[in-house]
């Protein structure tokens, strides 16, 4: 099946560029729509409900409580070494027959 030639290049010309001007509408379209959610996102994020926290108020409040933690999780892990080591030295006595002080 072969496609008709247009006789008048004005009219072949014509629905091209009617082609582009709809593929230019869509994108458009697709950026406007992104733009709105992107709004929509920065939003949220600054705008909060009367006695919520600000989005860079959580960010630092959730960064000390983390800080928090780690400081914590650091004192577990060497408190979990020093009974590891404990456990480590009454089995070698035990093994030895020694006494335990």
């Amino acid at each position: 099946m072969s496609v008709p030639v247009p006789s008048d290049p004005a009219a072949a010309a014509f629905r091209e560029l009617e082609v582009l001007i709809r593929h230019l509408g869509e994108e458009v379209a697709t950026f406007r729509k992104r733009a709105q959610q992107a709004e929509a996102r920065l939003k949220a994020l600054g705008a909060t409900p009367s006695g919520e926290a600000s989005a860079e108020e959580r960010v630092a409040a959730l960064e000390a409580e983390n800080a928090a933690l780690r400081a914590r999780l650091e004192t577990a892990v060497a408190q979990n070494e020093a009974a590891l080591e404990r456990v480590t030295f009454l089995r070698q006595q035990h093994a030895l027959g020694g006494e335990t002080p």
